[in-house]
């Protein structure tokens, strides 16, 4: 889809119902709940390794360290140097791998929304031709929310709906650059801000008490249910391009 088509459709975009969204949301997380389970699990099996990798030497060598002042030998530098370069480059890696990962969800939801069959691909943001454009968006989406927070809270407040908003423009306008995919999700954004806000709001409170009556563990199949109004208001504003070579591109990718 063209920019421009994209910039009418938000601007001539219709009013939104909280209830049929909810509702919608509901009857949508019935058949992805898997899949938002699945994608955490990815998570959790990226940072273990990490975790593993760079804590564990760390505790070892501040145990060694007090046990036995010295016990570095004047390397004291070059290990803090070590450990904080390593934690940089996890939290950059599981920024880009969240973010990819966050995107391949709301591409898979359409499947499941729209009756494709296919395969579910994760992984499909982090591999070529995407995978640069991914870490450029990811780096976007992490500068803009701490930019928001240096200037307090409430522009973070703010931002965060056109940032949610910018991981769904990705998933179905891959073609688009950077920078208007940014433009198109602040334009979405503004134009309904408190809807999107409101409802993601309500979601997310949902699945949270619902995970925990699962005895908390249960947060984790739940916690995609707050992501799927995003998608239903994607939809509902910008709607996807019904062309049945597509779909069936979709469905064999």
């Amino acid at each position: 889809m063209l920019f421009a088509e994209i910039q009418q459709k938000i601007k001539y975009a219709k009013q939104l119902d909280f209830g049929n969204l909810l509702n919608e949301s509901i009857e949508l997380f019935k058949k992805v709940w898997l899949q938002g389970l699945l994608m955490l699990l990815i998570i959790v099996a990226f940072v273990i390794p990490f975790m593993i990798v760079i804590y564990v030497p760390m505790v070892f060598f501040s145990i060694a360290d007090t046990e036995s002042p010295g016990f570095f030998g004047g390397w004291e530098a070059i290990a803090v140097i070590f450990f904080v370069t390593a934690y940089l480059l996890f939290v950059f890696i599981m920024l880009v791998v969240t973010f990819g990962l966050k995107v391949g969800l709301f591409r898979i939801m359409r499947q499941k929304d729209m009756g494709i069959i296919g395969k579910d691909d994760y992984f499909f943001f982090l591999r070529k031709p995407y995978l640069s454009k991914t870490i450029n968006l990811s780096l976007a989406y992490f500068g803009i929310s701490l930019l928001a927070m240096l200037l307090c809270m409430f522009p973070l407040i703010y931002v965060m709906v056109p940032l949610n908003l910018l991981v769904v423009m990705y998933a179905f306008n891959p073609e688009i650059s950077n920078s208007n995919l940014i433009k198109a999700s602040f334009d979405l954004g503004n134009k309904k801000w408190f809807i999107t806000f409101g409802i993601t709001l309500v979601a997310g409170f949902m699945a949270q008490m619902v995970g925990m009556l699962m005895c908390g563990i249960g947060i984790l199949a739940t916690a995609s249910f707050a992501a799927i109004p995003l998608y239903l208001i994607y939809k509902e504003v910008i709607g996807f391009d019904e062309d049945v070579a597509e779909l069936k591109q979709i469905g064999n990718d």
